[in-house]
């Protein structure tokens, strides 16, 4: 076969991928918007289709179950917010820098995609997929991984007073989810300066384990 043919024939094959692409990247938005308006449970795979305008057999092209649906549009969020941490690990400054950087990310993100994080960390149902329910090597714990290793950097060079490295992790965590998910919710609180109110957790937080 000619070059020209090669391309030729490469042509449609390519379009086809884009446009698979293109509309599996439809269903989960939609399936974002849904699961945060109606709530995972109340939504089904038809009333997805139907938001399309394709049928639900579509759907179940790309995509075995609802519970395999609700995982990549959590996925598709960690994949963002793995993008971040892996961008501030790449620096290289002090632990504590690091961490703080991190936890800072975290909170901007959520409030960035607020969409996003309400259907991963704050409207999940029973089957939700926080960190502590994701598998090895998902885009999640990657996430999480990041968090850990700022932390245990603290504690290897004895910044932090406290050596427990999972417990360590998961309060701050717990802290930046606090403060996201509040912003995120209580919108129309009387809330000082956010940026203000973000830095003076953060900083509380870690110079309450400094040694």
């Amino acid at each position: 076969m000619t070059m020209l043919n090669t391309q030729t024939a490469r042509g449609p094959k390519q379009r086809r991928e884009r446009e698979k692409e293109a509309l599996r990247q439809v269903i989960l938005d939609a399936a974002r918007e849904l699961f945060v308006k109606e709530g995972y449970e109340n939504v089904s795979m038809r009333r997805i289709a139907d938001k399309i305008e394709y049928s639900p057999t579509t759907i179940y092209l790309y995509f075995e179950d609802k519970a395999s649906l609700l995982f990549a549009v959590c996925e598709e969020t960690f994949a963002k917010l793995a993008k971040r941490m892996e961008g501030i690990s790449r620096q290289k400054t002090d632990p504590i820098a690091s961490l703080k950087r991190g936890c800072r990310a975290y909170v901007e993100f959520g409030l960035k995609y607020p969409n996003h994080y309400r259907v991963t960390f704050i409207n999940h149902p029973q089957v939700h997929l926080g960190f502590e329910n994701l598998p090895e090597g998902s885009m999640g714990m990657r996430c999480y991984s990041h968090l850990r290793a700022n932390v245990e950097a603290c504690i290897e060079q004895k910044l932090f007073r406290h050596k427990d490295v999972d417990a360590l992790t998961q309060l701050m965590w717990a802290g930046g989810h606090g403060i996201t998910s509040l912003l995120i919710t209580k919108p129309h609180f009387p809330w000082v300066n956010k940026d203000k109110l973000i830095d003076l957790m953060i900083d509380v937080l870690i110079d309450g384990l400094k040694a």
